[in-house]
């Protein structure tokens, strides 16, 4: 039979990576009237109609909609088709694409589960543990966890990204040194925790752990591209100069072993030698790669913003449009912050109302920022007035800020009075706000209103930050 479920079955495998035949598919399932169920379909049917909303699940989750696919499920239960073992893994894969998602879902799902007596399902609990790190309750993904009777890989996996993702090393280094088995994931999970909690130092010994072990066990564990980005992020945000010595000789490992070049490790790359001032190497790798895409072109025209070469930034920036790329939120940030820097107002104007009106990129906060750093470090603080005037949402202390920098640099002490009390009230504890305001007063010669400043911020117990350099020797 050309519509029989099995028929329909076959097909939605065979044509899983194409989205617009699953959707046709589909409708064929509705309108044979497959997905339905009658006191008189046999237990055979019943399980057919299953496996039919297993695969329509899967399909929709792997085209990145996770709302049909909790949708598919509401219907699966409301036509009675009986969920089994592999229905909730990609349920639960679904919810947990959002924080949203999976507050307001998860539970719910958890419920069906428990009711379904599938709780001490391995891919079910690893999948769980997911969804509760998600909604940042690592208390109950180390509940799963520990219920879980002999943890597989995947599961331990699941609990260092845990861990990682909320904060808590030291449990996750705890577990990794109790893993009797490690693979890829398990090396990457804690070397991005460490890293994305600030750990930078402790993130590249790990790795270097790692390839020390391949090299003396001869179990080798083969970085991927992930493992790449992460390791070299933390070296790009390693203080002392050490961070540059590490991330070279990841890039030469890269290239000694004639690893390809991905777009995010070229990005990595890109963004690591431009964060420790080595533009000439973050040029090479830009050129190096073969295939490039828009956070390519965001990393090599931040770098360049960043360390003094502002037009040939903005050069970057109109190459890019010329390779068809289509710039994004990242990118205006980055050639908005060129402009600002190398004095450009007008390009940075019509960048800025290219925006919206060419690329329909709606502006943030933080392109407003650098609009108004732009119009101040150029001395036209009335423009950037009132150009905050006219923002669709108020400015937030990153835009004031950006105004106050300029009356000081410009020496505007009534304008520097009138927005230096709001950034007070929006944040009372900032020392930053109290020196900048304080040193405008005194470069005005206005000594009591500079001193009454230092006081408040005296009696409030708000101390000054203390600033360090470091001298980078080769």
């Amino acid at each position: 039979m050309p519509h029989s479920p099995g028929c329909l079955l076959h097909l939605l495998q065979r044509f899983i990576t194409n989205y617009n035949r699953i959707k046709q598919i589909h409708s064929l399932i509705i309108t044979t009237g497959h997905l339905q169920i009658t006191s008189s379909t046999s237990t055979n049917l019943k399980w057919a109609t299953t496996l039919l909303y297993n695969s329509l699940i899967r399909a929709h989750l792997n085209h990145k909609q996770p709302h049909n696919t909790i949708l598919l499920f509401t219907h699966m239960l409301s036509h009675q088709s009986p969920p089994n073992s592999h229905t909730f893994p990609s349920l639960i894969k679904a919810a947990s694409s959002s924080p949203f998602l999976a507050s307001n879902i998860g539970i719910a799902i958890h419920t069906q589960v428990i009711k379904r007596g599938l709780s001490f399902d391995p891919f079910i609990q690893a999948s769980f543990i997911n969804l509760y790190t998600q909604i940042r309750k690592l208390f109950d993904a180390r509940k799963m966890f520990d219920e879980i009777t002999q943890p597989c890989i995947v599961s331990y996996n699941s609990m260092l990204d845990a861990y990682g993702k909320n904060g808590d090393m030291v449990s996750a280094l705890l577990l990794f040194k109790r893993m009797s088995k490690r693979d890829i994931y398990s090396w990457t999970s804690i070397i991005n925790g460490f890293g994305r909690n600030g750990c930078f130092k402790e993130a590249i010994q790990i790795f270097e752990k790692m390839m020390e072990d391949n090299y003396f066990t001869g179990f080798f564990v083969k970085p991927n591209e992930a493992t790449f980005v992460s390791v070299l992020s933390s070296c790009a945000n390693l203080d002392g100069g050490k961070g540059l010595y590490h991330g070279k000789k990841i890039h030469g490992y890269i290239i000694k072993n004639e690893i390809e070049l991905t777009i995010f490790m070229g990005t990595a790359l890109i963004s690591f030698y431009g964060k420790t001032g080595c533009l000439g190497s973050a040029v090479k790798v830009f050129r190096k790669m073969e295939v490039r895409a828009v956070c390519s072109y965001n990393a090599i025209i931040s770098s360049l913003a960043s360390n003094g070469r502002e037009k040939q930034a903005v050069d970057f920036f109109e190459k890019m449009k010329l390779e068809g790329f289509h710039p994004n939120g990242v990118t205006f940030v980055a050639a908005l912050s060129a402009c600002a820097r190398s004095g450009l107002v007008h390009v940075g104007l019509n960048l800025f109302e290219s925006m919206e009106n060419t690329y329909g990129v709606v502006p943030r906060m933080e392109h407003y920022g650098c609009v108004v750093d732009l119009l101040g470090r150029a001395g036209l603080l009335r423009e950037a007035t009132e150009f905050i005037k006219r923002m669709k949402f108020g400015p937030d202390a990153t835009v004031l800020g950006a105004l106050l920098g300029a009356c000081k640099v410009h020496g505007a002490v009534e304008l520097a009075n009138e927005v230096g009390m709001i950034l007070l009230d929006l944040q009372p504890s900032h020392c930053g706000r109290y020196i900048v305001l304080s040193n405008i007063y005194a470069e005005a010669e206005r000594w009591g209103r500079a001193a009454d400043l230092r006081k408040t911020m005296v009696d409030a117990g708000i101390t000054k930050i203390p600033a360090y350099s470091c001298i980078r020797t080769p």
